[in-house]
């Protein structure tokens, strides 16, 4: 059960309503997401939260799938169900294939593993990766 409950948008205060006016715009759409409703209670952490995230999934030097794709990888290193739901969704509606999410799915479990040895086994890093 959530902590707070989703508002809807009769509910909101005018700040978070701004924001939510903000998120459809930007990604055209009138769906907004449980995350953003519920963080909505607190519409000061809304709105740093959206202008951040707004910044950081921008387009870059990384393209909008490779970011999703970073998303759900940590999202699953997170265990955030919402956040693994909601970024494969964004990833599928970006391109991804059902093999690049399996792939992903094996990569992160790989990376998973191999950082949970080295870090039982206190492996000391190699000074040829220090100069990166």
């Amino acid at each position: 059960m959530s902590m707070k409950p989703p508002l809807a948008d009769a509910d909101l205060s005018a700040e978070a309503a701004a924001v939510f006016a903000d998120i459809r715009a930007t990604r055209m759409t009138d769906f907004v997401n449980n995350f953003w409703r519920v963080l909505a209670h607190d519409p000061a952490a809304l709105k740093r939260t959206w202008e951040s995230i707004r910044q950081v999934m921008a387009p870059g030097a990384l393209d909008p799938l490779t970011k999703e794709l970073i998303y759900v990888a940590v999202s699953m290193a997170n265990s955030c169900e919402y956040c693994i739901r909601s970024h494969t969704a964004a990833a599928s509606a970006r391109g991804m294939s059902e093999a690049q999410f399996m792939e992903l799915v094996s990569i992160v479990a790989m990376a998973s593993e191999t950082n949970r040895m080295a870090i039982a086994l206190q492996v000391p890093v190699d000074g040829a990766f220090k100069q990166v």
